[in-house]
C-alpha cells in the first residue's frame, strides 16, 4: 500500500495539465450495442495493446479487475522470454492476462476501456513508440461469448466514424499464455519515475480516471 500511495503521488506530478497519451488523444469509444452475458464467477480475458506495461497498469486500476498479469501469447513456450520477443519472429504478442467479476465489470466494458484508453485499433504492428508484431493489438477471447461480443464491437467500431482510418486490431484464437518475467509485473507502480512510464503509460490512468470515473479505482492492484 506505501508504494501504491507512492505511485499515486508521482502520478499525478509527472502528468502534465495538458498530457500527450499514446494515442495522441484519449478515444470516446462507442458504448457497446450487444451486452456480455457471462453469468456468474469470475471470468479471464486476455488483451494484447502494445507494451504490456500499460495494458496491465490500465487494468490494475478497474473496478471488479481482481488480477492482471503480463505476459506472452501467440508463439511458443521455446521463445516466451522477453528477449527473444523483442528481437522479432516469435509469433508472440505482449499480452495481459485479467481475471474480472463481470458482475461488477462486463467484457463488453473492458473492450470499450481498451479501445478508449489504451490501445488504437487503427495501427497494425505497433502502439506508441514500439514497433514490431509483438506490439500488435489483438482481442483473445477465453469463451464464445466473449468472441461474439468482441466480433460485434469490432464491427461497430468500424461503422462508429469514430477513428478515421480502417479498424486493424484482430480476434486471435486463444492459445497458451506465457507470464513474462517478475520484473515486468506491476512495472509501472515498481518504477512510477520511469521516463517511458510518465510519457507513455501514466497519462492513459489519467485518462481512465477522469473518463470512467464509476469504473475507476484509486489504488493500484497488485497481481498475486
Amino acid at each position: 500500500m506505501i508504494r501504491a500511495r507512492i505511485f499515486a503521488a508521482a502520478l499525478a506530478l509527472a502528468i502534465p495539465a495538458s498530457p500527450a497519451f499514446a494515442l495522441d488523444e484519449p478515444v470516446n469509444a462507442p458504448a457497446p450495442s450487444r451486452i456480455a452475458k457471462e453469468g456468474a464467477g469470475l471470468k479471464t480475458a486476455i488483451f494484447a495493446g502494445g507494451c504490456f506495461w500499460g495494458v496491465e497498469g490500465v487494468f490494475s486500476h478497474v473496478r471488479g479487475v481482481r488480477s492482471a498479469e503480463s505476459g506472452y501469447h501467440g508463439g511458443s513456450a521455446a521463445t516466451a522470454q522477453y528477449r527473444r520477443i523483442v528481437a522479432g519472429g516469435t509469433q508472440h504478442a505482449e499480452a495481459v492476462r485479467i481475471t474480472y467479476d463481470p458482475y461488477v465489470i462486463r467484457y463488453d466494458e473492458l473492450l470499450r476501456i481498451f479501445f478508449s484508453v489504451v490501445a488504437d485499433p487503427t495501427l497494425r504492428n505497433r502502439q506508441g513508440p514500439d514497433v514490431g508484431a509483438h506490439y500488435r493489438s489483438a482481442l483473445i477471447p477465453t469463451s464464445a461469448e466473449q468472441r461474439a461480443v468482441a466480433e460485434a464491437y469490432l464491427a461497430q467500431m468500424g461503422r462508429s466514424g469514430v477513428w478515421n482510418r480502417p479498424i486493424v486490431t484482430r480476434i486471435e484464437r486463444e492459445r497458451v499464455f506465457y507470464p513474462a518475467e517478475a520484473y515486468h509485473q506491476d512495472y509501472m507502480v515498481k518504477n512510477p519515475r520511469s521516463r517511458y512510464i510518465i510519457r507513455w503509460d501514466a497519462p492513459k490512468i489519467e485518462a481512465l480516471r477522469r473518463m470512467f470515473p464509476s469504473d475507476f479505482r484509486a489504488n493500484f492492484l497488485r497481481d498475486g
